[in-house]
């Protein structure tokens, strides 16, 4: 079973999923399988530790709405802040700051 932050986090993911549906007229049919499949916390580690970034979070820099994005997500919600290491959070920031650059750019 679940417990009560595990569910908080696994709503907050179905939200990005379906704001990147309505407001960036992005399907995320991939991720929302991925938290279906795994859960949203598996899914949010799978991501972070990738050494790429996903199709979506390209397509969602494209829009410029990185704030759907999984990474900013995390950061935005401190509470959510014990579910990760500190490794990972870092690295949440780091691809944020470097898509915000190129975003300058």
């Amino acid at each position: 079973m679940a417990s009560p932050m595990e569910t908080q986090f696994n709503e907050a993911m179905l939200d990005i999923y379906r704001k990147a549906k309505s407001e960036a007229k992005y399907n995320a049919i991939r991720f929302l399988q991925m938290v279906t499949d795994h859960g949203g916390i598996a899914t949010a580690h799978i991501l972070i530790n990738s050494p790429t970034v996903s199709d979506g979070y390209t397509a969602l820099w494209e829009r410029d709405r990185l704030d759907l994005t999984v990474e900013s997500m995390i950061l935005e919600n401190e509470e959510f802040h014990e579910l990760f290491s500190k490794e990972e959070l870092a690295i949440c920031r780091e691809r944020l700051s470097q898509y915000l650059q190129k975003r300058r750019l």
